[in-house]
């Protein structure tokens, strides 16, 4: 997805303009969430870019997007541009400490 949003149409209340805006992006991620992975050891990571207005696009985390939109209304910006691009990526599994090593071993090093 990527897209400009207006935050600013005539004849629409801007605070519920702003949570359909919302309510389209959530509804992206869930269709994207939904689709198959071909390998059982990948999970699906969102790269995604924000911008205000006609500002340059920075990269975010998928995790500020409401908080970047809800800083570009506050803002009283005309538009916003968003894009987020669903990719697979390989897990990382972590080592576990064996379970057999006592405090005290511990403690001496």
């Amino acid at each position: 997805m990527n897209k400009r949003f207006l935050l600013k149409e005539k004849n629409k209340n801007s605070d519920r303009l702003l949570e359909s805006i919302k309510h389209q992006i959530r509804k992206y991620i869930k269709r994207e969430k939904r689709k198959v992975i071909n390998d059982e050891d990948n999970i699906l990571r969102f790269a995604c870019k924000f911008a205000k207005n006609n500002e340059e696009v920075d990269t975010i985390s998928f995790v500020d997007i409401t908080k970047c939109i809800n800083e570009a209304s506050q803002e009283d910006c005309e538009s916003f541009y968003i894009e987020i691009i669903a990719h697979e990526v390989p897990r990382i599994i972590k080592k576990k400490a064996p379970k057999n090593i006592s405090n005290e071993a511990l403690k001496d090093t």
